[in-house]
């Protein structure tokens, strides 16, 4: 089976930046496991980037999140160290959902085989949702899918909720039995 992984923002500051967590920090090592599976059967992997400016602060994503991150051009803006990017594509999207970004894979999907577009990354609770809810609606006749152990909320709740409310909109979840144990 042909698959993309979409790796979301797996940056410097969601990690251990200005945003960064405990729970973004422990999900590094199942992401570059994952990312290495899709690379030894050959599959597309494309890594996103939040992508801010200057004025991050002035917009109105920065007066409700008054926490400059992921401004281009800085360290925090890059895709962790520890995330092998080299032959994949990076997709730098300016907004916590890309609708560009799901033309985009729509247009690869399109009579290619490729039947499964998989999730991971940061935050599950925001760009991780925004996305898989996007491209579920762009792409309704792929399979879209999130595994729960590849993602990271702002809290545990919020985490949950994501998934929750990624399952009714027919977003295949995975893997949220292993986060009860």
């Amino acid at each position: 089976m042909k698959k993309i992984l979409l790796v979301i923002d797996m940056q410097n500051d969601f990690v251990d930046g200005a945003l960064g967590s405990p729970q973004a920090q422990a999900i590094v090592p199942f992401v570059m496991a994952k990312v290495d599976e899709y690379k030894i059967f050959g599959n597309t992997i494309i890594f996103t980037r939040d992508t801010h400016y200057e004025n991050y602060l002035n917009t109105q994503e920065g007066k409700r999140l008054p926490v400059a991150h992921c401004i281009e051009g800085t360290e925090g803006h890059n895709i962790i160290d520890e995330l092998d990017t080299r032959s994949c594509e990076i997709f730098d999207k300016p907004t916590f959902g890309s609708l560009a970004l799901a033309k985009h894979l729509a247009d690869i999907t399109a009579g290619t085989g490729i039947d499964e577009i998989e999730l991971c990354g940061l935050c599950s609770d925001i760009c991780v949702v925004s996305n898989a809810l996007i491209l579920k609606a762009q792409c309704p006749e792929t399979t879209v899918t999130v595994d729960a152990r590849y993602c990271a909320g702002i809290s545990e709740e919020s985490h949950k909720a994501a998934l929750l409310t990624m399952k009714m909109c027919q977003v295949n979840v995975i893997g949220e039995n292993d986060l009860e144990e």
